[in-house]
């Protein structure tokens, strides 16, 4: 009979796993939970610089809650997912406002907090303070759902539900950091999507998707849905002085409270542009608007072909909602936030 689980995992881990992660020296409450929330939708290669520069630049969770969002989202920009940097930012003012500045170490507590959810809590509750709680994220989903042959796509509430049974199930009473660390290593370098490496994995013996042959069978796939597409227009609006109007977005929706050159639902239309702007107080030049060439760019739930329009107005005029706007150069912009896709179209933009 094979040892339990955890015994298993953790001297595979002991020799085999990850130990330099930035985020494990020191384990502090704060970077645990910044490099969880970061991890989300990010693979650890990724997120490694964005997190070393989010530390340079916020040190603390004090730092993070005093700072402006902006720079919070100029520090994010090109992780994507930036409902996760709203939420970082809600987050660590709630801790400063509400708990003296310190993450809780009730279970409760820290799940109330903005943007931590169950397993998010439970990881930063095990590893930074040794605590027993377990976690779910992707690659432990993994993991499990092949070691126990749990039919369905992890999404659905009652494959997930057999999903945490077994996690807590296989909690060891000990080294939880280490534990934790561990299955997440686990999915991340043997137990992968595709060619896993069960050969070498220390929980094989019992594994029961490799005993039955079905490891490709597990994780259960999400069900299909057709991939919507979508076009828009990129209203790239210059002034006389050549700065180039930027809005900030709406809280909700894509590129939530970044900025942004103005966006239009659907394809280039006739003059429909010109008369935006002049409802915007915004005078155009007569000279035709020049097209520039369309950017692809892939939404979780849909694609988005954008179309960048260049305009010039007589002068900046007088914007309604007027801390909605700014005017800025290009080099100016790059200290704001912007998406990726719309920082990478910026630096190739020709001069005014």
């Amino acid at each position: 009979m094979p040892a339990p689980f955890a015994e298993r995992l953790l001297a595979w881990f002991d020799i085999h796993g990850r130990h330099d992660l930035p985020w494990q020296h020191p384990r502090d409450p704060y970077r645990v939970w910044l490099a969880e929330v970061m991890l989300q939708q990010t693979q650890v290669t990724t997120v490694i610089p964005y997190f070393e520069r989010f530390l340079k630049r916020f040190p603390t969770v004090q730092s993070l809650a005093a700072a402006p969002l902006d720079d919070v989202l100029a520090q994010w920009a090109g992780l994507g997912y930036y409902a996760r940097a709203r939420n970082l930012h809600r987050c660590a003012q709630a801790v400063v406002d509400t708990h003296d500045g310190r993450f809780p170490r009730d279970f409760d507590a820290i799940v109330q907090l903005p943007g931590i959810g169950r397993s998010t809590a439970g990881a930063i509750l095990a590893q930074a303070y040794g605590e027993r709680h377990a976690i779910l994220d992707g690659n432990v989903r993994r993991v499990l759902a092949r070691h126990g042959a749990i039919d369905g796509w992890p999404g659905q509430p009652k494959v997930q539900a057999q999903l945490w049974t077994l996690s807590e199930r296989y909690l060891p009473q000990k080294r939880l950091a280490d534990y934790t660390q561990a299955i997440m290593d686990l999915g991340a370098t043997l137990c992968l999507a595709r060619a896993p490496q069960c050969l070498i994995c220390p929980v094989a013996a019992d594994c029961r998707a490799r005993t039955d042959g079905t490891v490709a069978r597990f994780p259960g796939p999400k069900p299909k849905r057709a991939r919507p597409s979508r076009e828009a227009r990129l209203l790239l609006i210059r002034n006389a002085q050549g700065a180039l109007l930027l809005e900030r977005r709406p809280p909700v929706g894509i590129w939530g409270s970044l900025w942004s050159p103005p966006v239009l639902d659907g394809a280039p239309a006739t003059d429909d542009e010109r008369l935006w702007c002049q409802q915007q107080g915004l005078s155009p030049l007569d000279a035709a608007t020049r097209a520039l060439p369309a950017v692809a760019h892939a939404f979780t739930h849909y694609d988005l072909t954008l179309h960048p329009l260049e305009l010039q107005v007589h002068e900046p005029g007088v914007l309604h909602e007027s801390g909605r706007w700014r005017w800025v150069t290009i080099p100016d912009s790059k200290s704001l936030g912007l998406p990726a896709p719309i920082r990478k179209l910026l630096d190739r933009l020709p001069p005014p």
